[in-house]
């Protein structure tokens, strides 16, 4: 899917890459639970240079951001494949702090949500 959005802006990479195994530690499972995480679109992650990555910020502490698993749904559904959902998240955004991936983790997550299902339509 192709999003709208001035040729002249583009996404800040993420701050940090997690392989696979690192969220397995970070998030006390197993690499398997991880990988059917991904499944679920419970979690993000995108390959580089052929290594399954998961963008750092995305998982906070034991956890991933809570409204994140609604977000990656959200967009799945509306045509976006994992690497537009990533360019949606890290494209900077004016009336957020950053980008929606920054939004996730303070008060602003339910309008990421909601910016989320409004691209839907």
């Amino acid at each position: 899917m192709t999003e709208s959005v001035p040729a002249d802006v583009q996404p800040i990479d993420p701050t940090g890459w997690l392989t696979l195994p690192d969220v397995a530690e970070r998030l006390e499972v197993s690499i398997s639970k991880v990988h059917q995480m991904i499944r679920d679109r419970e979690l993000l992650a995108v390959r580089r240079d052929g290594v399954r990555l998961v963008p750092a910020e995305l998982v906070a502490n034991q956890t991933v951001r809570k409204h994140l698993p609604g977000i990656l749904t959200l967009l799945h559904d509306a045509g976006y494949d994992d690497e537009a959902v990533l360019r949606w998240l890290y494209l900077p955004d004016d009336t957020l702090p950053g980008t929606p991936a920054d939004a996730l983790g303070g008060d602003l997550a339910r309008e990421v949500k909601r910016r989320a299902q409004a691209t839907g339509f």
